[in-house]
């Protein structure tokens, strides 16, 4: 059943419950019927927000533009990630609403880095993982000290407290050797880190159970490495991967695409008009021939256009979006 201002009855109920400040005490005596029902109700409430403030500039960090666009296009792990966030916005807010919230969106909201953050802790130290990867003295003693080398040391300790996996490797060498060169100012080669990550490990070792307790058991949690295909191993030939012109031409229309989002969120961020900063840069980015300039011409496609690319870059009901078309009164709908 709905009510009038488009939720739920579970919804309103949540929110006549967080109004009277008495939520959390309701949760806590509800049977398990009742206390699913509050459950799925801010849950309602809360994904749309930790999608917008959360998941989607999360993702576009990664560059994983496509999970950046909708719901439904979130990859197994990205959606993983984007339930398990929010499950911690829900809990902090049944566990925690005990005085009177006016307005729930605006109060999951204030406390989204917290609670996200908080969860995520909560799932390190399920799998055995320090909540916060620290390197104690006596490893950066072991260390000599070294920055680079404790910062290493810190990277494992983080990773083993993570879900993924590194491909057919334990550990992500290659985007550690990127940082490693990053830090040093030279270029990296992967057998270099392999030398660093052997001596952090190895002095890690030398305090055996808590080598057991903050390495080994969270590791031993994590989904096991893929066995590396043919060709993948030390000394093994390395044929190129078939590539099609169009496998090129969707690499290439991907990195137009991001550079596009980049550039209307810049214009969108300044002020400028939507239909107008949007139709420019495409313009721009794409040129005429790719967008087709007759099509152009229709003042209903450019409508669908603009509210394709609003969606995108502000997502739907936020504030580059409905807020922003229904300002300028441009496109319909």
């Amino acid at each position: 059943m709905r009510d009038t201002d488009g939720g739920s009855e579970a919804v309103r109920r949540l929110r006549a419950l967080a109004g009277a400040g008495t939520l959390a005490g309701a949760v806590r005596g509800a049977d398990p019927a009742g206390r699913a029902e509050l459950c799925a109700a801010a849950y309602e409430v809360a994904w749309p927000l930790v999608y917008q403030r959360v998941t989607r500039p999360a993702e576009r960090r990664r560059g994983h533009w496509r999970c950046s666009t909708g719901l439904t296009r979130l990859t197994d792990d990205c959606v993983d990630r984007f339930h398990d966030d929010v499950e911690a916005v829900v809990t902090d807010l049944l566990r925690n609403a005990r005085t009177p919230v006016r307005d729930v969106e605006a109060w999951m909201s204030a406390r989204l880095t917290a609670a996200t953050v908080d969860g995520h802790r909560r799932r390190r130290g399920e799998r055995g993982a320090q909540q916060r990867p620290r390197v104690p003295g006596w490893l950066a003693a072991e260390l000599a000290r070294d920055p680079w080398l404790v910062e290493l040391a810190t990277r494992v300790l983080d990773w083993v407290g993570v879900p993924e996996s590194a491909g057919h490797e334990i550990w992500p060498v290659d985007s550690w050797a990127a940082r490693r060169g990053e830090l040093t100012g030279r270029p990296a080669p992967v057998a270099a880190l392999r030398d660093d990550l052997d001596r952090v490990l190895a002095a890690m070792r030398r305090r055996h159970r808590w080598y057991a307790d903050y390495v080994e058991r969270p590791l031993g949690a994590k989904t096991p490495p893929l066995a590396p295909p043919p060709g993948d191993r030390p000394g093994d030939p390395r044929p190129l991967v078939p590539q099609s012109a169009d496998d090129e031409a969707e690499r290439r229309l991907q990195e137009l695409a991001g550079a596009a989002v980049a550039a209307i969120e810049t214009r969108l961020g300044n002020g400028e008009d939507p239909r107008t900063g949007i139709v420019s840069v495409l313009r721009a980015v794409f040129g005429d021939d790719r967008l087709g300039s007759v099509r152009l011409a229709d003042p209903r496609v450019v409508d669908r256009i603009v509210r394709e690319a609003l969606l995108i870059v502000g997502g739907q009901g936020g504030p580059a979006g409905g807020e922003r078309l229904g300002g300028h009164g441009t496109v319909a709908g």
